[in-house]
C-alpha cells in the first residue's frame, strides 16, 4: 500500500502544477469519439468524488460493501467540464485527491481486507480498490501529458 501511496503523491505534485500549463488549444482539442484532455481530468474528477465516497462508506455500512457504477460519460457531458475554467478544474482535482491520499494513509490493514461485491458479483478488497485508482489515475495522467 505504501508504494501506491508514493506513487499517488508523486502523481499530483508532478501534474497539479502542470495541468494549467498546457495550451487552452491543446486541452480542448477533441478527436472523434474521444475526450479532449480537459474532460479526461473532468472524468478524473468524477472518478475521485466516487471512490472518495467509497473509501470511507466502507469503513461504516455493512459488509461485504456493493460497489456502485457510475455513468463516465453522462457525468462528463453533465459537468460541463469542457467549457470550465482550467485552474478550477486543477483545484478540485488536487482537493479532493489530497482528501483521498488522507484517507489511504489512514486506513488500518483490516480495513485493506474489507471484501468488495463488484456489479459482476467478482470480489475483490479495499487494497486492491485503491491500488487500481492510483493506477487509473496514472493512465488518464498518461493521456493529458502525451
Amino acid at each position: 500500500m505504501q508504494n501506491a501511496i508514493l506513487k499517488f503523491d508523486q502523481l499530483l505534485n508532478e501534474n497539479s502544477n502542470y495541468f494549467p500549463t498546457i495550451d487552452p488549444v491543446i486541452l480542448e482539442e477533441r478527436k472523434p469519439g474521444k475526450w479532449s484532455k480537459k474532460e479526461v481530468l473532468g472524468h478524473l474528477i468524477d472518478s475521485a468524488i466516487h471512490n472518495l465516497v467509497r473509501f470511507t462508506e466502507i469503513n461504516y455500512v455493512a459488509k461485504p460493501y456493493r460497489h456502485r457504477p457510475y455513468n463516465q460519460i453522462d457525468l462528463v457531458n453533465l459537468n460541463q467540464y469542457q467549457t470550465k475554467d482550467i485552474n478550477e478544474l486543477n483545484q478540485l482535482w488536487l482537493s479532493l485527491n489530497k482528501q483521498i491520499i488522507r484517507i489511504m494513509k489512514s486506513v488500518d490493514e483490516e480495513a485493506l481486507d474489507y471484501k468488495i461485491i463488484l456489479s459482476d458479483d467478482s470480489v475483490i478488497d479495499l487494497r486492491f480498490l485503491m491500488t487500481d485508482y492510483v493506477e487509473h489515475l496514472e493512465h488518464h495522467i498518461n493521456q493529458i501529458r502525451s
